[in-house]
């Protein structure tokens, strides 16, 4: 029984999975990233390199969250806590070897006046000038991310960065195979930023009206 097989019938012990199986490593992916795909009587998993090296328990976990969106379906297991706990520890021994001087002033800023200077910098770079995904951040590689359209707009820029930073700071939630990132209490910290409301009705203009989140995780 191969690792994909034993994943499934540790979710699923009254099926049979009923596919092909096969791992592809990958080094395309960003680190610690992996998809499922389903095509014809073939199922394949796609894992970033990194993968190859992490226990079979912790892998196991990823499978099952995997196979679990894949199939839709809903249930916590020891490896998928193992997992997760795996991936929010990934921040601590991730390279810090990006930064910018306005995002980093900005982080400076929002780090001492709303965390007390608690939160250690990660990776800080910017991204494509994107009105649609404002800012994102990245567990594996302790990476924010900023859209280009937010230089020079101060009083933007620093609430995208507490967004993110309340990300890094709270991670994410899980609950039977489904993780949960913007929480009550998130959006409780969230509202606590100053003018918030303000500042999200300009962020609603600049993104021009369009029907699309402001973050993506």
């Amino acid at each position: 029984m191969n690792i994909i097989q034993q994943s499934f019938k540790e979710l699923y012990p009254e099926r049979e999975l009923g596919y092909e199986t096969k791992i592809k490593y990958s080094r395309k992916f960003k680190p610690y990233n992996a998809n499922i795909k389903l095509y014809r009587n073939k199922l394949t998993l796609n894992l970033s390199r990194e993968w190859k090296t992490i226990s079979r328990d912790i892998k196991i976990g990823l499978i099952q969250e995997l196979l679990l969106k894949l199939f839709r379906g809903k249930k916590e297991t020891y490896n998928i806590k193992l997992y997760n706990t795996f991936i929010k520890k990934l921040h601590l021994i991730a390279p810090k070897t990006k930064s910018d001087p306005e995002l980093e002033e900005s982080f400076n800023k929002i780090n001492n006046k709303y965390f007390y200077g608690s939160i250690e910098i990660p990776n800080l770079t910017w991204g494509s000038n994107s009105t649609t995904k404002l800012g994102s951040y990245e567990y594996a590689s302790d990476t924010i991310t900023i859209s280009s359209v937010l230089k020079s707009r101060d009083d933007l820029l620093d609430y995208v960065m507490y967004h993110e930073l309340l990300h890094k700071k709270h991670q994410f939630k899980s609950k039977n195979g489904r993780n949960y990132h913007h929480t009550a209490l998130f959006r409780k910290k969230e509202k606590e930023f100053e003018n918030s409301g303000l500042i999200e009705q300009k962020l609603k203009s600049l993104r021009k009206n369009k029907m699309f989140s402001f973050f993506k995780i």
